[in-house]
């Protein structure tokens, strides 16, 4: 009798386990179900930002052209469990890319006072999107727009505040998968 216990007691264990795998097998609705095909590396960002959410390039205010460039690599995992390879980063060209932007900027009021007078400034907030282009990666898998604030909706005295964030999104289809790699430029005055 007391082996009967264990046994319909390893049985009930068992069968718990096997029905709490079982419901293991729902997708999970915050991960998406595809993976990029591509790396997308933001040139120009601190070390460590090909695999940060968003990488940010500083440009200077007063820069008469900006240039935005990324590269492409999709990644060989042959060797992966060989330490002495590993992954290799292989540039992949080709890969016809459209590069877009959209700027939120809010300027609170403000009064200043120079000379005796007072100027009052009120609160500003425009918003500019659009599309800069679309290029293809060249040899090397690298991908370069030239633009400049202007296009970008910053002109006068709007790109002389500092700190503006302009967001970038970098979108292609590689081997029948569409992805998109957003980054982000912010101005310096310097």
């Amino acid at each position: 009798m007391k082996n009967l216990r264990s046994y319909l007691a390893a049985a009930a264990i068992l069968a718990g386990f096997t029905m709490g795998t079982s419901s293991c097998k729902e997708e999970d609705p915050f991960l998406d179900r595809d993976v990029a095909p591509l790396l997308v590396d933001i040139v120009g960002a601190p070390f460590g930002s090909p695999i940060a959410s968003t990488p940010s390039v500083a440009y200077d205010s007063s820069m008469q052209q900006l240039t935005l460039t990324s590269r492409l690599y999709e990644l060989d995992k042959t060797n992966i469990l060989d330490h002495t390879k590993g992954i290799d980063s292989i540039p992949v060209a080709n890969v016809p890319i459209k590069i877009a932007f959209n700027l939120t900027k809010s300027v609170k009021a403000e009064t200043i006072r120079f000379n005796g007078v007072t100027y009052n400034f009120t609160p500003e907030t425009f918003k500019t999107s659009g599309q800069l282009g679309e290029v293809s990666s060249d040899n090397d898998g690298t991908v370069t727009i030239r633009t400049t604030y202007a296009a970008l909706g910053l002109t006068g005295n709007r790109i002389q505040r500092k700190d503006d964030i302009v967001k970038i999104t970098w979108t292609g289809t590689h081997k029948g998968i569409a992805f998109t790699r957003t980054s982000q430029m912010s101005v310096t005055k310097n």
